[in-house]
């Protein structure tokens, strides 16, 4: 049986349901949570499990956060720069399910400093291309000091301008792609799109990206 968005919050003990645009710009875009459903499929494709972490940016009111560390038992610690939003987030952190397994920061993701101990990157289009390209810089500073096998989600729809930068890094290289076009309204382009680190050891589920 499928649940529905507010279900999920419920089981979780959690507030995340809405969208919010009150201080999005240019350059940051709106609290509008990734669906459940989506976050499912994600959990289900077994590359998320518990000895990882997984940093959130642009975490919201924390849905990833809690729902990935319930259902797969990683650590999880989202960083949101909003802090009307992050006050949300620390809302739910007093009753959610897997609070043990969640933090959250508030912070620019252009600053932020990515701990050595993360290893999966989650992004729901949390903020423009410039800003993308910064967070990936401190990305990398923290895999050159500690280097580890890390995987970047990018989820749902990547938009072309987010796809050109990434598919041109030296550093990066396609994984794999969790198919969604089922999901959500059947849009054909949504799918969780998930890089890799040049020099991570694949064992052999590296694919080609499709952009269809």
């Amino acid at each position: 049986m499928t649940m529905t968005d507010s279900e999920w919050d419920k089981l979780l003990q959690i507030k995340t349901t809405g969208r919010d645009d009150t201080h999005a710009d240019v350059y940051r875009y709106p609290y509008e949570p990734t669906p459940y459903s989506v976050l499912e499929r994600l959990a289900n494709a077994g590359y998320i499990r518990k000895g990882n972490t997984l940093l959130d940016y642009g975490c919201g009111k924390g849905r990833v956060d809690f729902f990935l560390s319930w259902q797969t038992r990683c650590h999880s610690i989202g960083v949101e720069y909003d802090e009307r939003i992050y006050e949300k987030a620390i809302e739910n952190l007093t009753s959610g399910t897997a609070s043990g397994r969640v933090s959250f920061l508030l912070a620019n993701a252009e600053h932020f400093a990515v701990p050595e101990t993360v290893d999966r990157i989650y992004f729901f289009n949390p903020f423009s291309l410039q800003i993308l390209q910064k967070a990936m810089s401190r990305i990398l500073a923290s895999y050159y000091a500690a280097p580890r096998d890390i995987l970047l989600f990018f989820t749902i729809t990547p938009s072309d301008e987010y796809m050109a930068y990434l598919l041109a890094s030296d550093e990066l290289t396609v994984f794999d792609e969790i198919d969604c076009r089922d999901l959500e309204g059947n849009n054909e382009r949504e799918r969780v799109v998930i890089f890799a680190l040049k020099g991570m050891n694949y064992g052999g589920r590296l694919k080609l990206y499709r952009n269809t």
